[in-house]
This record gives structure tokens, C-alpha cells and sequence, in this order.
């Protein structure tokens, strides 16, 4: 398993329901936000796998951190 600990939001080629996560990050402007949250939870870095699953099924927790309204504009 390898681990990546310069992998960011942008350059992760999401799959499955991660993709809506990354795409409103990326939307809303806040991947260094979202990158910067990533790293000081997980100082040794993610497998791309991790971060997915992150995206995909943490969603509600992301939009919270991150400060993201749940409702679209």
C-alpha cells in the first residue's frame, strides 16, 4: 500500500459518491481549507483510497468544517 502525503483535493481522481464531495470543495473554493484539515488529522499522509472514502462518507462532516451550507444557492 503506498501513502501519499502530498495528495491534495484537486488531484485526486475520485470515484463513486466521493465525486460530488470533491467537486462542491473545489466549487466553493476551500481545497486548501479541506487539504489543510486532511494533514492535521492524518500527518503521515492517505492512500488515495482513504481520501475517497473520506469524501464519499464523511460528506456531512466535511460541509461542517469546512463551513458549507448544506442547502445549494
Amino acid at each position: 500500500m503506498k501513502v501519499h502525503s502530498d495528495i491534495s483535493v484537486l488531484n485526486l481522481n475520485a470515484w463513486s459518491g466521493a465525486v460530488d464531495t470533491q467537486k462542491r470543495i473545489i466549487d466553493e473554493g476551500l481545497c486548501d481549507e479541506f487539504d489543510s484539515l486532511i494533514e492535521e488529522l492524518y500527518p503521515d499522509g492517505l492512500t488515495d483510497t482513504q481520501l475517497n472514502d473520506i469524501l464519499w462518507f464523511e460528506e456531512d462532516w466535511i460541509f461542517e468544517s469546512l463551513g458549507i451550507s448544506d442547502e445549494e444557492e
